[in-house]
């Protein structure tokens, strides 16, 4: 019977009961009085039962119409208090933010972003997973993740944040022993250690001012899948490597690491928020412009 019946019919139903009368009734609803009293006899036949008894004076309800109104007033409420939660979420950030990203983007950006964040949400809860794989948003659960690099193709929704910049560098200690390379064809005489998810790790095109390009194939000594790795490994002196500026800038200000062939670019890489939906919730909108913002500061 749930299924035969026009849960609108309820609403007209409850607020004829609320005004007394059919002619009342239908003035607040924007309904003629003939509309509120076919509502009413559809609902009773839907129902198989008689809810309101009425004469040319006065109307009462029936024994069943009493109960059934309490049950309306009850769901009309839950349901009003649905959509003010609903509206809520939408517009006020609130709730758990379950975000993932990769582990060098999350450990140096992603994660100082969040804990800023968090003082300007306090309703908001985070659940921050980093790593090198490709998470299923919608298997796993996920918010949202932060995608940095190059976007495969996908169903998922994104949003651009920004970009970062490629950088040779090395160690002054390695620089020292091996010389420094003034070219990029120099660096092919150098050992180089390779991050190992990239679909060229040893392949590196070189754009000068002038737009020239050079492509160098390095000669390998070592490699990682993450690109903190291989910054622990520049660090340490084992060779010539490309960071993202992200990793590398801090580095090359306190003289930990020297940028190489400053005079030649290297391809930039985006950095997006990828999110299910079409119409995120206010959390998810909200960290995504904080994060822009930051971004826009460094």
């Amino acid at each position: 019977m749930a299924n035969e019946v026009n849960l609108n019919r309820l609403a007209v139903f409850v607020a004829l009961v609320r005004a007394g009368s059919f002619t009342a009734a239908a003035e607040q609803l924007g309904l003629t009085k003939a509309m509120v009293s076919q509502h009413l006899a559809k609902l009773e036949r839907e129902l198989g039962v008689t809810l309101l008894l009425r004469s040319t004076r006065r109307m009462s309800l029936t024994e069943a119409g009493i109960s059934f109104h309490i049950d309306c007033m009850r769901l009309l409420a839950d349901a009003e208090a649905a959509i003010e939660r609903v509206g809520g979420n939408r517009d006020t950030p609130s709730g758990t933010l379950r975000i993932t990203t990769s582990t060098d983007y999350g450990m140096a950006v992603v994660a100082p972003a969040l804990a800023s964040f968090c003082q300007l949400h306090p309703q908001v809860q985070v659940d921050l997973v980093i790593g090198d794989r490709i998470n299923d948003l919608i298997a796993e659960r996920f918010d949202l993740a932060i995608r940095v690099g190059w976007l495969r193709d996908s169903s998922m929704h994104a949003a651009r944040l920004g970009s970062f910049r490629q950088l040779a560098v090395a160690a002054p200690a390695y620089l020292s022993e091996h010389g420094t390379p003034r070219r990029p064809e120099d660096l092919a005489a150098h050992g180089w250690i390779a991050m190992s998810v990239l679909a060229t790790p040893l392949r590196w095109t070189f754009v000068s001012s002038g737009g020239k390009r050079r492509s160098v194939r390095m000669r390998q000594v070592a490699q990682a899948n993450n690109a903190a790795a291989v910054r622990a490994m520049v660090l340490a002196g084992a060779g010539v490597a490309v960071l993202p500026d992200y990793l590398a800038e801090e580095d090359i200000r306190s003289g930990r690491l020297m940028a190489l062939l400053a005079q030649y670019r290297l391809p930039e890489g985006g950095i997006h928020a990828v999110y299910p939906g079409k119409q995120p919730p206010a959390k998810v909108r909200s960290f995504i412009d904080h994060l822009r913002e930051q971004l826009a500061r460094n």
